[in-house]
């Protein structure tokens, strides 16, 4: 898999959890806030509980592996009037594409919003 972004800026807070289902063998990763935690039902799958096999802050996990997807990381504090902007913003997760997208040339589009709703955005 071939990713195009270039640079990522993150805040601390979120966590990033791999849990399996022994039931099904299968593994899924959930990102979720220290506040989100408490609520059982993202640990669960038709009523099995998932095992947690590992739980790390998201922004150690982009430290250790962002340059497995040939990114730049950097991290953007929420203490000054841009870092806290760009957190309230994007939620303290940002990416910076390699390459130009043409969005208009995917189907979602064709499907889901009419020629005048993309307007708005600099294509």
């Amino acid at each position: 898999k071939q990713w195009y972004q270039r640079r990522v800026a993150i805040t601390a807070g979120v966590m990033r959890i791999t849990l399996k289902n022994h039931q099904t063998e299968e593994e899924r990763v959930i990102h979720i806030r220290p506040d989100d935690e408490q609520d059982k039902t993202l640990f669960m799958d038709g009523g099995v509980e998932l095992e947690v096999l590992e739980k790390m802050a998201l922004i150690e996990w982009f430290a250790n592996n962002y340059k497995t997807f040939g990114a730049t990381l950097e991290i953007i504090t929420d203490k000054s009037q841009e870092g806290s902007q760009f957190c309230k913003g994007f939620g303290g997760v940002g990416g910076i594409l390699r390459y130009k997208v043409d969005f208009q040339s995917f189907e979602v589009f064709d499907h889901h919003y009419e020629k005048d709703d993309l307007d708005d955005f600099d294509f």
